[in-house]
């Protein structure tokens, strides 16, 4: 029997502001265990929310990317469980008026284009933080209060890849909007997944799970790929197993295992928040927030390819990351040419860190110190073997490409009269490698290259020397 796996996603993104969702703690990443926290945020009695105008205002830019509807008019309700990372026993978040509904993202698969429904867009507070370690556990509530968005897509997934492009896809559309840096690996973007499994053609869903938290792409194909084949076991040997539940994902094992039973609505006893006047969304408001969007990746796409001439797979690859993006920006508004500045970008730049579990919006680079890089090999004072090793040096140290190139001798060699010294002595010095040629093999000729450019220890311009290495070979 063929079987037909039904998922449907809710990704919580962390919103780029300075401050939280309700008062004025940071909102950035990587402090100290509770030192962002205030009264407010820590659910002390008597501290009442005040919210965040830019949060509303990423909220709306999301909105638009994601060609949802904006809601006219939102208000902020409480969900009620208790769990020791939520101070105050309840989570402000938007259940009766989201701030944005009925949306969709278009993807591409190796099957084709789809188009991914929403189902809407809402803004929450985060949760703390629990840290376990062996017999306690501790609680950091640096994180309680900041501003999130969840993006709750429609049951329309029907395989891990479809799955990974969306995620990719919006993880490119929310970092170019300056929503999020949707950095996965920080937990600044996570992933809920709901699946379940029905006969092929059959148009009734199944029992649904959830897997709470899912925060890498290679995590979550592994752990759609164990749980839709646990559902098929289960379908195929009449196992009365498949509950409807909430599922924990330990990828270093493998598995799933169950939280709990899955919850409803009626399960957090929703309410209004009190304390939170229902806030007013102008058509003025969202156009005010529409003229700020900076260009799309896919606008972006479109004119560098378009109009620059570069080629979709280099376009795909600096359109993929904002952080990419950005740098190409940095080093062509110096003035340098395109195709050269994608050259270094995708062969050298990327090169640099391999590092599992990177992604390409973790590469940081002094754009100014690859800018007077790349000038100098365009004024050709040094070659660009000489510039890869530099590149590196910028990359890891931070050097100063300038003073590192005079400080150590690293100027280009063009001096002719040298170059023609230097390719006498390595014909004379080779001349088993001469005949060769001479008989026909001149692929040699590339041996003798590189003799001749290690006794300029590899500072010589790589054309002036074959141009000469030819024209003596050509007399001979």
């Amino acid at each position: 029997m063929k079987y037909e796996v039904v998922m449907g996603l809710e990704v919580h993104t962390e919103l780029a502001t300075k401050s939280k969702l309700f008062c004025s703690c940071s909102a950035e990443f990587g402090g100290q265990a509770n030192e962002n926290v205030c009264p407010a945020c820590a659910g002390m009695p008597g501290m009442l929310p005040n919210a965040n105008k830019r949060a509303i205002e990423l909220g709306i830019a999301a909105g638009i990317i994601t060609n949802s509807r904006i809601t006219p008019t939102i208000s902020f309700d409480k969900k009620n469980y208790f769990y020791p990372d939520l101070p105050t026993g309840y989570q402000i978040t938007q259940l009766f008026a989201p701030i944005c509904k009925d949306g969709y993202v278009d993807i591409e698969t190796a099957d084709g284009g789809r188009r991914i429904g929403l189902t809407q867009i809402h803004l929450e507070q985060d949760a703390g933080k629990l840290v376990h370690s062996y017999d306690l556990s501790l609680v950091d509530y640096n994180r309680a209060g900041v501003p999130l968005i969840e993006i709750v897509s429609k049951p329309d997934f029907r395989s891990a890849e479809e799955v990974v492009a969306y995620l990719e896809k919006l993880r490119q559309i929310l970092s170019f909007a300056g929503v999020s840096d949707c950095r996965m690996q920080e937990g600044s973007m996570r992933c809920d997944v709901n699946l379940s499994v029905r006969e092929a053609g059959s148009d009734v869903l199944g029992v649904r799970t959830e897997m709470k938290n899912m925060n890498s792409l290679k995590a979550i194909v592994r752990a759609i790929e164990y749980e839709s084949q646990r559902h098929i076991d289960a379908l195929e040997t009449g196992s009365e197993i498949l509950i409807q539940e909430t599922r924990r994902w330990d990828d270093n094992k493998g598995v799933s295992y169950s939280m709990r039973d899955k919850e409803e609505a009626a399960d957090y006893r929703y309410f209004p928040d009190p304390d939170i006047l229902p806030i007013d969304i102008s058509d003025e408001w969202i156009a005010a927030v529409k003229s700020t969007l900076p260009e799309s990746a896919g606008d972006k796409f479109a004119r560098i390819t378009g109009q620059l001439g570069i080629s979709e797979y280099d376009a795909g690859i600096i359109t993929a990351s904002r952080k990419l993006s950005d740098i190409f920006d940095k080093l062509t508004q110096k003035g340098l040419p395109p195709k050269d500045v994608v050259s270094w970008i995708v062969t050298e730049l990327l090169s640099m860190d391999t590092q599992e579990n990177k992604s390409n919006d973790d590469i940081d680079i002094d754009c100014d110190k690859f800018a007077d890089l790349l000038l100098l090999v365009e004024r050709k004072e040094i070659n660009r073997n000489t510039a890869k090793k530099i590149l590196s040096l910028i990359y890891n140290q931070n050097i100063d490409p300038i003073d590192y190139v005079a400080q150590n001798n690293l100027g280009m060699v063009s001096d002719t009269g040298l170059l023609e010294g230097i390719v006498s002595e390595v014909l004379a010095e080779n001349p088993s490698s001469v005949e060769q040629f001479l008989a026909g093999n001149e692929k040699v000729s590339g041996f003798l290259m590189g003799k001749a450019m290690a006794k300029t220890a590899g500072k010589a311009d790589p054309a002036a020397v074959r141009m000469i290495l030819m024209e003596a070979l050509g007399r001979l």
